[in-house]
């Protein structure tokens, strides 16, 4: 069985699909304050990120800093529930701009993952103390939506 890494079409693939979300949300008025005026390697972050967290290499742990890194990024934003739902919509739109596969099962493991994602994303930019952060400390292995491992 395929991971979901290999299904979306590996590195490259998840690369194009995080280029055309992070464009938008730069373009997107609500979205565009947590980005600032863009960090180049935000892309790089989170196509790693989601490779590993699809069953690819694990790059976003050994090279980027790993989840403490994703913490403290988020840390302090204060995102709202508008923009965490923005954010989950304009990544789902990309998806299909960029061509990701779109059979059911795949696009549910995509949707849950974003879900998931972006309900840690929004409790750590609120947490004022580490025992208000999310419990999540390592990137998570995510599966095809029946529990199938990756």
């Amino acid at each position: 069985m395929a991971t979901l890494y290999e299904h979306a079409g590996g590195y490259d693939a998840l690369r194009h699909f995080v280029d055309v979300f992070y464009t938008s949300v730069l373009k997107d008025d609500l979205l565009q304050p947590l980005f600032g005026h863009g960090r180049p390697e935000h892309v790089d972050h989170l196509t790693a990120f989601t490779a590993q967290t699809f069953g690819g290499p694990d790059t976003f742990s050994t090279h980027m800093g790993g989840f403490s890194h994703l913490i403290e990024v988020h840390r302090g934003l204060r995102i709202t529930g508008e923009q965490r739902r923005r954010f989950i919509d304009l990544y789902l739109a990309a998806a299909d701009t960029a061509g990701l596969p779109d059979d059911e099962p795949f696009r549910e493991a995509l949707r849950s993952h974003v879900e998931f994602g972006t309900e840690v994303a929004l409790q750590n930019s609120h947490a004022t103390t580490d025992a208000e952060l999310h419990p999540l400390r390592e990137v998570p292995a995510w599966t095809w939506p029946d529990g199938r491992l990756t």
